[in-house]
């Protein structure tokens, strides 16, 4: 279902007008009332009567993490501190937190942004949501929250946690749409299926999943665990948390609200914008923000434009699926590795869990050493030493196809690897120990 056709299906010419006018809008107050946009633009050249076309923004300056980390709490405010009704931040666990500044309007438009994106995945005033992102000053909780609300759907605000009495709610309380992490969803299949709870036979039909890279095929795994659709969506704390793309009926990629957020590609090492289609860093820009607007903020996902009309009949941008962030990105012996690849490949391998870690080691001979610890299925882990071999050395030899690097396979028991209620830790990187 379209909830603004006005802004979503909006003629191509017209939406970029808009964008142009916001854009000159935002860049001129920026420099008026944040130092650091001053004196980026003052060492460029650059000011606001500069801008005359879209493709005039890669003209102005990036923002990065480290900017707002290096003016926290309150270097990029733009509204007057009596007109903030709400603050998020980050967990600020590898420095400071990067914190987002609402104004009234700023929550508005938020709410607009998610009942777009909850509508997009089939959510209707006869829905009951089941929210499980966490809630404080994540944005996630919040965010679905607002979104449903707006649609007029009921919502259970479980926040993240306690599973055993997610899934007690889930069944006591008939909830048709849930809203968590894609590796929680799959932490709540598991933890039914040791309670003998057949996902199947509950009325959850549809879920809105985020906050972590995902692939194609743990699609496929959460929607055959619980026979409902699973839906990306895509944000960040920086720019306004959920709800800038989020993918329609189609599954074919996030429609970008561009009418409020202006999106780029960029070559992460250059910072030269890329044509559409072509893989690079995701960039976006604030069009309409109060609070803590942003000007070409460096987000670290990869991804591509998608240029071609999609299906469903919006007429914004899309993005494809995220194929991982360049400070997730590892380089092994030159070769460029997202987790997601892994995680692609090994869901196609039968009697594997959709659970991993993979670690990396600096070898005696200097060299990187990857260890990729996988679960296996309960009924495949027994004294049948030789399945389990057999099952080791077909990980090993699809992970050299599809990596093109030698990685050693330990196989561990059902459970063994942590499981998180937030964003999934797979990666153990000791070469920086």
């Amino acid at each position: 279902m379209i909830y603004n056709p006005e802004y979503e299906c909006m003629e191509t010419g017209a939406r970029q007008r808009l964008q142009l006018a916001r854009l000159k809008n935002l860049v001129e107050t920026l420099y008026e009332k944040v130092p650091f946009y001053h004196k980026k633009m003052d060492e460029m050249g650059v000011k606001s009567s500069d801008i005359h076309s879209l493709a005039d923004i890669k003209r102005l300056p990036f923002t990065t993490k480290d900017d707002l980390r290096d003016n926290y709490p309150r270097g990029f405010l733009v509204a007057p501190p009596d007109r903030i009704v709400e603050v998020h931040m980050s967990s600020g666990t590898t420095g400071k937190p990067v914190v987002d500044e609402y104004t009234q309007n700023d929550i508005d438009i938020w709410r607009e942004c998610m009942a777009r994106t909850m509508s997009a995945a089939g959510c209707t005033s006869r829905d009951i949501v089941q929210n499980c992102y966490g809630y404080g000053l994540f944005t996630g909780g919040p965010g679905a929250h607002y979104g449903a609300m707006t649609i007029g759907a009921e919502v259970l605000p479980m926040s993240s946690g306690n599973t055993a009495r997610q899934l007690m709610v889930m069944q006591d309380f008939g909830s048709t749409m849930l809203t968590c992490t894609p590796s929680y969803a799959l932490y709540m299949a598991e933890e039914a299926a040791e309670a003998g709870i057949d996902l199947h036979k509950l009325p959850i039909s549809k879920g809105c999943f985020g906050a972590e890279a995902w692939s194609e095929n743990m699609r496929k795994e959460i929607e055959s665990r619980y026979g409902m659709k699973a839906y990306d969506i895509y944000g960040l704390t920086e720019i306004t948390g959920p709800g800038v793309a989020f993918e329609c009926e189609a599954q074919d990629g996030l429609h970008v609200n561009e009418d409020l957020f202006y999106p780029e590609i960029i070559n992460p090492e250059t910072g030269e914008p890329l044509p559409f289609g072509e893989k690079g860093e995701l960039v976006f820009t604030t069009l309409t923000k109060d609070g803590t607007p942003l000007l070409r903020y460096r987000t670290r996902d990869i991804t591509c434009i998608i240029p071609e009309p999609c299906s469903c009949g919006r007429t914004t941008m899309r993005v494809h699926r995220l194929f991982g962030r360049t400070d997730d990105m590892l380089i092994i012996r030159g070769v460029n590795v997202f987790p997601s690849q892994i995680e692609n490949a090994l869901i196609e391998i039968e009697g594997t869990e959709p659970q991993y870690v993979i670690v990396v080691n600096r070898g005696e001979s200097h060299l990187d050493e990857v260890e990729l610890q996988v679960e296996v299925k309960k009924e495949l882990f027994s004294d049948e030493t030789r399945g389990l071999e057999q099952l080791r050395k077909k990980i090993e030899n699809v992970m050299k196809s599809k990596l093109q690097i030698g990685v050693k396979v330990k196989l561990v028991e059902p459970k063994t690897i942590e499981r998180s209620i937030g964003k999934a830790k797979r990666v153990i990187d000791n070469r920086q120990i």
